[in-house]
């Protein structure tokens, strides 16, 4: 029988299957769409007000957070979970990170990183090793997937950063579709704004990020980054929000690399806004012995 012929028998045979019932089993699944009565509205220039105002009431971070870790996904065909950590995250206008996670238990330094914007440090004491780098993602990807975490992605997806005035911004309405929460066979279907920003690339114009504003309370539940390419290089999500003195800000914050593969989740535990930082808050320096590498 030719491999044609065979499909067709196939075809016909599924066919039957299903006009007869047999071996086949239907599932309803129950969208429900949220009263639409109760919904939010706002205009694109309301909601970039909204984003650049809470913007600029932050100057500096200092929180007390757990981390929690995932490597891998569907190209590396499986997903490893480590272990959630204690950490302390430190921002500073305008680019100056640090970030510090320790060990479970014993409390030593898992992990210590620090960026002034342009390069950054690392250290990973239970392994001596020191790192060095530009704080910009790599052009090349490393096939080590931590030595792909840099400081851009962490300053970018805590904060909502302005949308400058030489940036075009415009407002879609759209629906998302949420898994209902206590029955797997019902969702609901959420309005959602969300506000595309695109930015100045040489003669063209490229999309930068996306912006998705909840309609039942105007939130900005998740912020999309794209790079160079119009592939999606981040995918941050924001749950939540408290209000820390004036200031909305999100309790959860969830960082998805699809690239690299990896996630990570913060969930705060204490937060100021604000709190006048030093700079010698965000020097780190060799230890002794350590495996220096430097980045490309």
């Amino acid at each position: 029988m030719h491999i044609r012929s065979a499909a067709q028998s196939l075809a016909v045979g599924l066919l039957a299957l299903s006009i007869s019932g047999c071996l086949v089993h239907t599932r309803k699944l129950e969208r429900r769409q949220v009263n639409t009565s109760n919904l939010l509205t706002a205009t694109l220039p309301q909601l970039v007000e909204q984003i650049n105002t809470e913007a600029r009431k932050i100057h500096s971070l200092s929180a007390t957070v757990e981390i929690a870790t995932s490597l891998g996904g569907t190209k590396k065909g499986q997903v490893t979970d480590i272990q959630q950590i204690k950490g302390n995250i430190l921002e500073k206008d305008p680019d100056m990170l640090h970030v510090l996670g320790r060990l479970p238990l014993v409390g030593s330094r898992a992990f210590d990183m620090v960026s002034d914007g342009n390069t950054f440090k690392l250290s990973i004491p239970p392994l001596n090793k020191f790192i060095t780098g530009p704080a910009n993602e790599p052009a090349q990807p490393s096939k080590n997937t931590l030595e792909n975490l840099r400081p851009k992605v962490f300053f970018d997806s805590l904060l909502l950063h302005e949308i400058k005035q030489t940036e075009i911004a415009f407002l879609e309405q759209s629906t998302e579709v949420v898994p209902d929460a206590r029955d797997k066979k019902k969702s609901w279907e959420i309005p959602d704004y969300i506000i595309d920003v695109l930015e100045r690339d040489g003669d063209w114009w490229r999309l930068e990020r996306k912006i998705t504003f909840a309609r039942t309370d105007l939130k900005p539940h998740q912020q999309m980054i794209y790079d160079a390419s119009g592939a999606i290089a981040t995918k941050a999500t924001y749950e939540d929000f408290a209000d820390y003195g004036g200031v909305s800000f999100p309790s959860v914050i969830t960082i998805n690399r699809p690239k690299e593969e990896y996630t990570i989740k913060i969930t705060i535990e204490k937060l100021e806004l604000n709190k006048p930082l030093s700079d010698d808050q965000f020097v780190l320096n060799q230890p002794t012995g350590a495996q220096v590498t430097t980045l490309k």
